[in-house]
C-alpha cells in the first residue's frame, strides 16, 4: 500500500484550498491578506469531492501517480474512468461484496446450488460430486436424502474420513435419528481421539440433548461456548435452555453473548448475524420476568 509523498500532498492541498492569500504591498502593514474565492457551484464542488475520494484511494492502494493528474485535470471524467477501471473491480472482489452476493443469490434462487450439485453428480458421480450433493441437500432441509450420499462416500480411501462422518452424523440428527448420530460420533471419538471439529462437537451436543440427557448436553454446550469462535453454539444452547424452561439461564447467556458481539468489528458481526438474530428471537420469546 503506497504512502503519500510530498507531490501527492501538494495536489490534494491544492484541490481542497478555499482561500487565496497574497502579500500586502509595501504601503500596507506587513502580514498576510486573504481574499475568499467565489463560492464554487455545488455540482463542480461535488465533482472535486468525488475526485478527492478516488485520489485518496489511489494513494492508499498504491496506484500509479498518473491517476492523480487525470483525477484533478478532469474531475468528472477522471472519476468515472477510475471507478470503472480500478475501484469497482476491487469492490466486487472484496469479502464483503462476495458475502452480499451470496446472500442475495440465496434469497433470489435458494435452490441454485442444489440444481448445480445434482447436475454435476449426474455428469460425473465421483466422491467429490456426491459430497457436494449431500451438502446441498443438507443445507436445503433435505437431510434424509443426504444420508445415503454420505454413507456411499464412506468407502475406499474415504472409509474412515472423519469430516464425512461428521456430516453424516448431522444428517442423521436433522432427519430425526439422534441415537445414530451420537453412536457414530462416539465411534469417531474412540477411533480418532486427536480429531477436533467444532461442527462435530455441536452435532454431538444437540444429539445428546435430543435424547433427553440434560446434564451431559449442558456440559457439552458449555465446553463448546467456551472455545468456539462462532456464535452458533450459543444460539443452539440458548434455544435448548428455553425449550427446557430454564429461562433465567437462557436470558443470562444470551444477553452476555449479545454484549460481547457488540464489541466485534463490523465485518465479524455480519458473519455472525444469522446466529445473533436467532439469539435475539429466542430472548424475545422468553417470559418478561425471565
Amino acid at each position: 500500500m503506497g504512502g503519500c509523498g510530498p507531490g501527492d500532498l501538494e495536489i490534494l492541498s491544492a484541490a481542497r484550498r478555499r482561500w487565496h492569500c497574497r502579500r500586502r504591498s509595501p504601503k500596507m502593514r506587513s502580514g498576510i491578506h486573504c481574499e475568499r474565492l467565489p463560492v464554487m457551484p455545488i455540482g463542480i464542488g461535488l465533482h472535486i469531492a468525488i475526485a478527492l475520494f478516488f485520489a485518496v484511494h489511489a494513494i492508499r492502494s498504491g496506484q500509479d501517480r498518473y491517476w492523480l493528474i487525470i483525477l484533478f485535470m478532469f474531475p468528472l471524467l477522471g472519476s468515472i474512468v477510475y471507478a470503472v477501471a480500478i475501484w469497482l473491480p476491487e469492490q466486487r472482489h472484496s469479502p464483503q461484496a462476495r458475502a452480499l452476493h451470496r446472500g442475495v443469490r440465496q434469497v433470489v434462487d435458494p435452490d441454485r446450488e442444489l440444481r448445480l450439485a445434482m447436475t454435476a453428480f449426474e455428469d460425473s458421480p465421483t466422491t467429490e460430486s456426491r459430497m457436494r450433493l449431500g451438502d446441498a441437500l443438507l443445507e436445503t432441509g433435505r437431510a434424509s436424502e443426504a444420508v445415503p450420499h454420505y454413507q456411499a462416500a464412506l468407502r475406499g480411501i474415504h472409509a474412515d474420513d472423519p469430516d464425512i462422518q461428521v456430516k453424516l452424523a448431522r444428517a442423521y440428527l436433522e432427519s430425526g435419528h439422534a441415537p445414530q448420530a451420537r453412536e457414530l460420533l462416539d465411534r469417531l471419538i474412540a477411533h480418532k481421539p486427536d480429531y477436533r471439529s467444532a461442527d462435530g462437537h455441536l452435532t454431538y451436543a444437540r444429539a445428546v440433548a435430543a435424547m433427553g440427557e440434560r446434564d451431559k448436553a449442558r456440559e457439552e454446550f458449555e465446553a463448546l461456548v467456551d472455545y468456539s469462535s462462532s456464535y452458533e453454539p450459543v444460539a443452539c444452547y440458548v434455544e435448548q435452555l428455553a425449550d427446557w424452561g430454564q429461562h433465567a439461564q437462557a436470558s443470562g447467556i444470551g444477553e452476555a453473548a449479545l454484549t460481547r458481539a457488540g464489541r466485534l468489528p463490523g465485518y465479524a458481526r455480519k458473519l455472525q448475524k444469522p446466529y445473533l438474530d436467532r439469539i435475539r428471537q429466542t430472548l424475545r420469546r422468553l417470559p418478561a420476568n425471565a
